[in-house]
């Protein structure tokens, strides 16, 4: 069975000989995000010592203790400090000592926005090894990906509250779509399943009930749509959608959303492929004009940080994603291979306690670590079929 080609656009090789380096600003953020960080850029340097690319790894302290220290996430001056570097690369930000609007609106988002990074990239794909929570369900049933609109939407400044402490106290939050940001998105969607090879793009929508911004949504789509008569199109009500993934995942290719559907769409399909403690994401300026910036989709876990028992797939995965972009597609795909080999592994020594194992962060990293030494042929691990020609898809839905 061919197995498909990973859910990135990589650019043609630079045709350069000898090593390669590449400047990486890191950010390990808050819990978690220092553990799964760290092992991470060991996978990282092993795969691209093997492949004739190094890193510069400059790590900046940026997350919610920075700001209990001096009230701001990052300094003054932080964007101009990251826009020399090829690519970001952050673990997870939140902790409850911090309401989660500050740290998101402090650090991620100005970052998102200031570089441009428009396109949300979240793979779903149930690993070999890995069991869903739904009965039945096989890697070959959930390979699909999530591309979310990552400037604009529902996730604004505009708005504001009046009346505050009394009965008539009132909360106004807007929307901001425009035809340029949803046309550039929308046309990312399309582009990536050509690319990909099944050609099929789903629209999240609700325009039966958001009676503005979700039609025009649908009218960008359907215009965007008639450019690529070679892609099947459909669209359905996000709640219906939401369903759907979870009766029919294999159906789904590639689901473009805006800012809040494709945020929500991304975890539960993390959640139906077993784990989101897994799932990788990247934030793409797709220009190349400005750096961007990879983060997997899980948060800090305050729960379990510090105890050295952090599942680093998610993190190390989106690592892959970050070698894709990079125009490194060989050393990206052996690292994909050897978290297919660990995660085959039935050795509950090679997993983290969420996955049902008993191993530490650093035990998981140097069995990837050593899974990338491993001669063996590399499996259809992180890659799957595309769903059958002429599928048909559910109802809309209400």
């Amino acid at each position: 069975m061919t197995a498909r080609t990973p859910y990135v656009r990589v650019p043609a090789p630079n045709g350069s000989s000898g090593t390669t380096r590449h400047r990486i600003a890191v950010i390990p953020g808050d819990g978690i995000g220092g553990e799964v960080v760290a092992a991470a850029v060991t996978v990282l340097d092993a795969a691209g010592a093997d492949a004739g690319v190094e890193f510069e790894w400059t790590e900046f302290d940026w997350n919610c203790a920075r700001y209990a220290r001096t009230g701001a996430m990052m300094p003054a001056d932080g964007l101009d400090r990251l826009a020399g570097f090829d690519a970001i690369f952050l673990g997870a930000v939140g902790w409850p000592t911090v309401p989660d609007h500050v740290s998101l609106w402090g650090l991620l988002i100005p970052i998102r926005r200031h570089f441009r990074q428009y396109v949300n990239l979240r793979p779903v794909q149930l690993l070999p090894g890995i069991v869903s929570p739904l009965a039945g369900v096989g890697p070959a049933d959930v390979d699909f990906v999530i591309v979310r609109e990552n400037n604009e939407g529902e996730y604004s400044q505009v708005g504001g509250r009046l009346h505050g402490g009394t009965d008539e106290e009132l909360a106004v939050q807007e929307s901001i779509f425009t035809a340029r940001g949803v046309d550039r998105v929308l046309r990312y969607a399309f582009e990536l399943a050509r690319e990909h090879g099944s050609r099929h793009v789903t629209s999240a929508t609700k325009s039966n009930g958001i009676v503005h911004t979700m039609p025009f949504w649908d009218e960008r789509f359907a215009r965007m749509a008639e450019r690529y008569p070679d892609v099947r199109t459909d669209e359905y009500h996000i709640d219906a959608l939401s369903a759907y993934l979870v009766q029919r995942p294999a159906y789904f290719d590639v689901i473009v959303g805006s800012n809040l559907f494709g945020d929500i769409l991304s975890d539960l399909g993390a959640a139906v492929a077993g784990s989101i403690g897994i799932a990788p994401a990247a934030n793409i300026n797709p220009e190349r004009e400005y750096p961007s910036m990879f983060e997997p989709v899980h948060g800090s876990a305050p729960d379990i940080a510090g105890q050295g028992v952090a599942n680093p797939i998610g993190q190390i995965w989106t690592g892959a994603m970050m070698l894709d972009h990079l125009g490194h597609p060989d050393p990206a795909a052996a690292v994909r291979a050897a978290l297919g080999r660990v995660l085959t592994d039935p050795d509950p020594a090679t997993r983290t306690p969420d996955l049902g194992g008993v191993a530490t962060t650093s035990e998981v990293t140097q069995a990837v670590v050593a899974a990338l030494a491993t001669p063996a042929a590399a499996p259809t691990a992180l890659a799957g079929p595309p769903p059958p020609a002429g599928a048909t898809g559910p109802d809309r839905g209400d």
